[in-house]
C-alpha cells in the first residue's frame, strides 16, 4: 500500500494536480456534448413531427447517451473537488472517511469510462497505489463504495425501450407534436 512510502505527499500532490486538470478538462469536454445533445433533441422533434418514429427513437437513444454523460461529468466533479479539498487525509488513507472513500473509487470507476479526462486514469494510478490493490479492484469494478449512479450513468443500458418512449414523449410534449406510440 502506499501510505507505507515515504513520497504519499508528493503522491498526494500530484493527483491534487491531475485532478485540477481533470475538472478544466471537464469544462471543455461538457461543450460539444451539450451541444450533441441539443442536436439530438432537435432531431427526435423533427423526426417525430415527419412521423418517422423508429428513426426518432434511435436518436433518443443517443438523447439519452450523451444526458447520462453529462450527468456523470457532473458526479466525477464531486469527486474531484471532494478529493481535491479533503487532499490531505489522502495522506493516511486508512484513517478517510466514507465519503473520501466513495470519491477515490469513483474516480478509479470512471477513469476507464471517460476516455475524455485521461488525468484520471494518472491519479487512478496513484489511488490504487494509496489504497491498496483490493480496494482498486473493487472500485473498477464498480460495485461496494461506489455511487451507484455514476456507475449506472456510465455502464448502464441506454437501449431500455421505456427509457426511449419516455424521452421521446417529454420532445413531443415541448415541440407541442401529438404523436401515437402504439405502432412502436
Amino acid at each position: 500500500m502506499g501510505f507505507f512510502h515515504g513520497n504519499t505527499s508528493k503522491q498526494t500532490s500530484r493527483v491534487k494536480k491531475l485532478l485540477k486538470l481533470a475538472l478544466s478538462r471537464l469544462a471543455i469536454a461538457r461543450r460539444p456534448r451539450l451541444a450533441r445533445r441539443s442536436i439530438c433533441r432537435s432531431d427526435v422533434g423533427q423526426l417525430l413531427s415527419l412521423g418517422h418514429l423508429h428513426r426518432a427513437l434511435l436518436r433518443a437513444e443517443q438523447v439519452i447517451e450523451e444526458d447520462n454523460m453529462l450527468l456523470a461529468f457532473d458526479i466525477i466533479e464531486l469527486h474531484c473537488k471532494r478529493l481535491i479539498e479533503h487532499s490531505k487525509q489522502l495522506d493516511k488513507p486508512q484513517e478517510c472517511n466514507e465519503e473520501i472513500m466513495e470519491a477515490a473509487a469513483g474516480i478509479m470507476f470512471a477513469a476507464r469510462w471517460c476516455g475524455d479526462l485521461p488525468e484520471l486514469l494518472l491519479a487512478r494510478t496513484i489511488l490504487e497505489d494509496k489504497f491498496g490493490s483490493d480496494f482498486a479492484l473493487t472500485a473498477k469494478e464498480g460495485t461496494s463504495i461506489v455511487d451507484p449512479m455514476l456507475v449506472w450513468k456510465l455502464s448502464g443500458d441506454k437501449t431500455n425501450m421505456e427509457l426511449k418512449k419516455k424521452v421521446m414523449k417529454e420532445i413531443a410534449t415541448e415541440n407541442n407534436i401529438l404523436v401515437n406510440f402504439s405502432e412502436l
